[in-house]
């Protein structure tokens, strides 16, 4: 049964290859085999996904990892988010995380459930963060960003993440990110992390790039913002 799933699978993602899409793929996703990318595009695999999960056989899925292709990595981000039973997609996402090896994978990846469980979902998020490991942290913070910056938020949350330090990037560019972000929900509360470089030097430049770049920051808020970027060391 679970090899008839699997082989189901393989077969229908590669008749939505789409070759254009898999050559910006290779180019954007550096860090990913190009023999690993068939070249889906992301509305076909979200359609094929909620197909998926209505499966009684999901599971051996599910439980096949790792992949072989990127593409069933964006399909299984995509079943775990609709999934509906708090503790088993915790379960699996913590699992899943294990394999997860690029931004596209971890940043797919968003349980509607967790909205519903949001202080339970926070252990979790102090467990990925004391991980250290890339797609862990990467995830951590990403939730943070997406369900603890509205009604949800508390300044103990912006502190945490500032206080994570990472040589890589795609950790820091979440940081940068998450603060952008929490620039334009809570500028008042977020504005003195900015003030007190609390950031490495890149990431907290980053961070203002972001905030620039965003339509939710006033024009006098981006003037104020561009007067505290940290000079380059020549």
């Amino acid at each position: 049964m679970g090899a008839d799933i699997l082989k189901e699978i393989e077969k229908r993602l590669s008749g939505l290859k789409d070759e254009k899409y898999r050559e910006m793929q290779i180019k954007i996703i550096p860090n990913v085999a190009s023999e690993r990318i068939i070249g889906v595009r992301t509305p076909e695999l979200r359609t094929y996904a909620k197909e998926l999960a209505k499966r009684e056989d999901i599971r051996d899925f599910l439980d096949d990892l790792p992949h072989r292709f990127f593409d069933e990595d964006q399909l299984h981000a995509f079943i775990l988010s609709s999934m509906k039973d708090f503790d088993q997609v915790i379960k699996d996402t913590d699992h899943f995380l294990t394999y997860v090896n690029n931004w596209a994978t971890c940043d797919q990846m968003s349980p509607k459930v967790f909205r519903k469980h949001r202080g339970e979902l926070l252990p979790y998020i102090d467990e990925w963060i004391k991980s250290g490991e890339t797609y862990r942290v990467r995830f951590a913070i990403g939730m943070l960003m997406e369900h603890f910056l509205d009604d949800g938020f508390d300044i103990k949350y912006p502190k945490k993440v500032s206080a994570i330090r990472s040589d890589e990037y795609y950790v820091n560019m979440m940081i940068a990110w998450y603060f952008a972000t929490a620039l334009a929900k809570q500028y008042d509360k977020v504005i003195p992390f900015i003030e007190k470089k609390k950031l490495d030097a890149w990431t907290h430049n980053k961070a203002i790039q972001k905030s620039i770049e965003s339509y939710r920051i006033s024009p006098e808020q981006k003037e104020y913002l561009r007067s505290l970027k940290i000079p380059k060391k020549h």
